[in-house]
């Protein structure tokens, strides 16, 4: 992390354990966090009778909120880790762009998907915070067959990439996250496209 700032990108389907670990590993780096859904979660506190669904106007606001706070604190030259339950296609054009003046890291939350129903039917039942959530939905999109965490788009940016089950605690650990964050890796030549 000598000369340019590190985006630390904590991604993963939901309920994967991605928030917890985004404010752990930052908490260890001594860096901000930018948590894609405590901004929708401001965003809702302003609209009233908010009903979270697939087309969820708040939705695109949070996106572009999101990824302007990244790139102001990049472009100021401060690692941060990021976290957002994004596929590819919404990863990419917003970190792109980003990696011409700070390297990335990738960080891919994984856990079988029976934990990840028992999480969100826990969080549903008890987070006041989730109202910018569709805890709901994706519960019964999950029973219906209609979503699956298994056909997660993860981000395919080429950059050194961990995956960490978090199954039960972190695998690796949060030492090793932490060394994978620290050390030096090369950075990607320019695009070479086909």
């Amino acid at each position: 992390m000598d000369g340019r700032p590190t985006i630390v990108a904590v991604t993963g389907p939901p309920a994967t354990g991605k928030t917890t670990l985004a404010r752990t590993l930052a908490r260890g780096l001594g860096c901000p966090a930018i948590i894609r859904d405590e901004i929708k979660q401001g965003m809702v506190m302003n609209v009233r009778h908010h009903q979270a669904n697939g087309d969820d106007p708040l939705n695109i606001p949070t996106l572009e909120a999101f990824f302007k706070a990244i790139t102001v604190l990049v472009q100021a030259g401060v690692t941060l880790v990021v976290e957002a339950a994004f596929q590819d296609r919404l990863w990419r054009p917003g970190l792109e762009p980003l990696m011409e003046v700070a390297d990335l890291r990738v960080i891919r939350c994984t856990t079988a998907t029976a934990i990840i129903v028992e999480r969100i039917t826990d969080r549903a039942r008890i987070d006041s915070h989730r109202a910018a959530h569709g805890d709901e939905a994706l519960l019964a999109d999950l029973e219906a067959g209609t979503y699956d965490p298994e056909q997660f788009k993860p981000i395919g940016i080429a950059a050194p990439t961990l995956i960490v089950d978090t199954s039960d605690g972190y695998r690796p650990g949060t030492t090793e996250i932490q060394e994978f964050l620290r050390a030096p890796h090369p950075s990607p030549g320019p695009r070479q496209d086909a």
